[in-house]
């Protein structure tokens, strides 16, 4: 018999309310620009803490699930890890720079200026060489990924991102000058990762203390359900509200840019997706694997694109276009793995 999908009805009527989550942020950032800007203001490093405070609530249920002890046999299952590493350094960030030159500079040249398009390419190789570190908890969740399994594959991410970020997005934009913002990518690290993994860790063994019941655990996670659909949900609203009057004013803009990036995230999917498929393996690792290779680390993407290029740069403005492609373009992945896990090999 099937499991019942964690997502429930809200799997079920998936684009609806994705759907009305857009337009509400839109609606609302329209409606009440100046409440939007309050909220938006309360960062640090181009981290926005109250976006963070919506991603522990979405990840502090997979964390609870994490055994420290089952971490160790990671490394006797190699492949989704390799999967994973390869497309994410390997091969997403030039497939992201070959399409962004391809729809900007040619599919799109009568409809972009060739220096904006040279701006916008540049926003989407630092997606393209950015990969997620925080949101990847929640798909990973939503595709009952194994969750000792995506810790693992998120660390070694992170690992290889501090000594790689900086001459990948060189070597892709032609400077030598790339200053990797390491408080925005340390900050990212604590808040998405330790911190919720602290306080996961301190969960699970209260509640294995407390009882000798195995079904306790479970229990306490299900009902934290609800409060991470809320979070993601809510940060739907937030991240097209930020961005409202940039909607409404260059909707066509924003279009085109979504153009490459939309392709790129199904492509690269499709990519770690099928390789795991052929490798056999568990839905429960190939989910996760072809996800949090097609997830971006907009914090990142963004603060260097400010950096390099400026706040009103088309680099800056592709990045921002990143973050609000990816939570629909995601979703909608999560939903097409949960209805073909069926087709790979148990765990």
């Amino acid at each position: 018999m099937r499991a019942t999908s964690p997502l429930g009805m809200f799997e079920r009527y998936l684009s609806v309310w994705v759907g009305l989550c857009i337009a509400a942020g839109v609606a609302l950032g329209n409606l009440a620009p100046s409440l939007f800007a309050a909220v938006s203001d309360l960062e640090i490093a181009n981290v926005n803490l109250v976006v963070a405070a919506l991603i522990w609530v979405m990840i502090y249920p997979m964390m609870i699930q994490i055994d420290f002890g089952a971490v160790r046999d990671v490394g006797r299952r190699p492949r989704g890890l390799v999967i994973t590493l390869v497309i994410n350094w390997l091969i997403k960030p030039f497939t992201m720079a070959a399409l962004a030159s391809l729809f900007f500079l040619h599919v799109f040249a009568g409809l972009i200026p060739e220096a904006d398009a040279r701006q916008y390419i540049a926003g989407a190789v630092l997606l393209g060489v950015a990969p997620c570190t925080a949101m990847v908890f929640v798909w990973s969740q939503l595709v009952r990924g194994d969750a000792n399994y995506t810790l693992v594959q998120v660390a070694v991410n992170d690992l290889i991102m501090v000594v790689a970020f900086a001459p990948l997005a060189a070597l892709l934009l032609g400077v030598s000058d790339i200053t990797v913002p390491w408080t925005t990518l340390l900050l990212s690290v604590v808040l998405y990762v330790v911190i919720p993994l602290g306080a996961g860790a301190l969960t699970r063994r209260a509640l294995v203390a407390r009882t000798r019941d195995p079904g306790a655990l479970g229990r306490f996670v299900a009902l934290l359900k609800p409060a991470s659909i809320v979070g993601l949900l809510a940060t739907v609203v937030l991240l097209f509200g930020f961005q409202a009057t940039t909607i409404v004013e260059h909707p066509l803009t924003i279009g085109l840019i979504a153009v490459p990036l939309v392709i790129q995230s199904y492509g690269i999917f499709a990519l770690g997706y099928l390789w795991a498929w052929l490798w056999k393996l568990p839905h429960c690792v190939a989910a996760p694997a072809a996800l949090i290779g097609t997830s971006n680390f907009f914090e990142l993407a963004v603060a260097v694109a400010l950096g390099l290029f400026g706040l009103q740069s088309g680099a800056a403005l592709a990045t921002v276009v990143g973050v609000l492609v990816e939570v629909p373009v995601m979703l909608s992945l999560v939903a097409f793995a949960n209805r073909t896990a069926s087709r790979f090999t148990p765990a």
